[in-house]
């Protein structure tokens, strides 16, 4: 068996492993495929040492088969088409009691805190197994855990059809966003710089926005004949991305913060007084969230096509990062983990 590990310095290195045994409440999956996200980026770059100790095997984008059931274990068998919700909580603190297990204030992220899925076969305990439905190509599903991030971001909204919603920031992310808030009936508008990123939405079916070239709040103004958008999520992670997710709402508008500020933004609090604006938190998802994601990808409702771009063995998986990190034109990567590409 072979296994990607994150060896620190900015190194992957792809090595064998030992094959791993389900024990009791566990099961083995056959990893299929794997996508690699901007957390893996970041733990790539040393950025997450003290969660992810090198050597160490990462992933948590999977999709895959049962391989074998531990003792215990009901409700799955070998040959079952499945991916996984990489969270383990403690179930006693005061978030899990209040029934925000997802937010755990012990929470075991898998993949970062734990071993994750860039493997040819990885084992996992029974209740983060998600089934999947037969028909589903398990190359689109293994981006079932980007799009539940969407599920509950939009879920958090609270968006209902015929609201008007801005997405700020065109990545991975910010157009799955766009693809479920459209799955529930709104109009959704992408603030996008990059020309390659802006022509995926377009193909996508949205209509973009180049705030490098255009006035972003006047164009939303015009868009919404004058009464701001309902929603807006911020997803580039960036203070100008913040500012236009701030000011494009309107009166009671809701601002979903979905990406990840690694340092402290400036937010213009007369706006939220004087507009009654709502700031909402969106982090990682829940079960439903999950089981909803499955289902709009199996009714083709996620543009699954036109967010993978590059799909690269798991003996090259140091250049599958690479080809993410360079940026560009790029979207998704999926690293193919099977036992025939190793």
């Amino acid at each position: 068996m072979r296994a990607a590990q994150y060896r620190g310095a900015g190194t992957i290195a792809v090595d064998s492993a030992p094959e791993p045994e389900a024990g009791p409440g566990e099961v083995v999956v056959s990893v299929s495929y794997t996508g690699i996200c901007g957390t893996d980026l970041h733990i790539l770059h040393g950025h997450m040492d003290h969660r992810v100790e090198p050597p160490g095997v990462i992933g948590h984008e999977m999709s895959g088969r049962i391989a074998s059931c531990g003792a215990g274990v009901e409700g799955l068998a070998p040959g079952d088409p499945v991916t996984v919700m990489p969270l383990v909580w403690c179930g006693t603190c005061a978030a899990c009691r209040a029934g925000h297990r997802h937010v755990c204030q012990r929470l075991v992220f898998v993949g970062i805190d734990s071993p994750g899925s860039l493997t040819n076969r990885w084992v996992v305990p029974a209740d983060v197994i998600v089934p999947l439905p037969a028909d589903l190509d398990l190359r689109d599903a293994a981006l079932v855990e980007p799009t539940a991030v969407a599920v509950h971001d939009v879920t958090r909204s609270g968006v209902v059809a015929g609201e008007k919603v801005v997405v700020v920031g065109g990545g991975p992310v910010g157009l799955l966003v766009g693809a479920v808030a459209r799955a529930r009936g709104a109009e959704v508008l992408v603030v996008e710089p990059s020309s390659f990123r802006g022509s995926v939405a377009r193909e996508a079916g949205f209509e973009v926005v180049d705030p490098t070239s255009d006035d972003v709040a006047a164009h939303v103004e015009a868009w919404t004949e004058g009464a701001g958008a309902a929603v807006s999520f911020e997803v580039s992670g960036t203070q100008p991305g913040m500012s236009s997710a701030l000011e494009v709402l309107g009166v009671r508008g809701r601002l979903v913060v979905v990406g990840i500020h690694a340092a402290a933004r400036e937010v213009d609090l007369h706006r939220v007084f004087w507009r009654e604006l709502t700031l909402v938190g969106a982090r990682v998802y829940e079960r439903a969230d999950f089981e909803e994601a499955v289902r709009l990808l199996a009714v083709g409702e996620i543009p699954a096509e036109l967010l993978i771009t590059a799909v690269q063995p798991l003996d090259e998986a140091a250049e599958a990062f690479a080809t993410l990190d360079a940026g560009g034109e790029v979207m998704k990567v999926l690293v193919d983990c099977r036992e025939e590409q190793a």
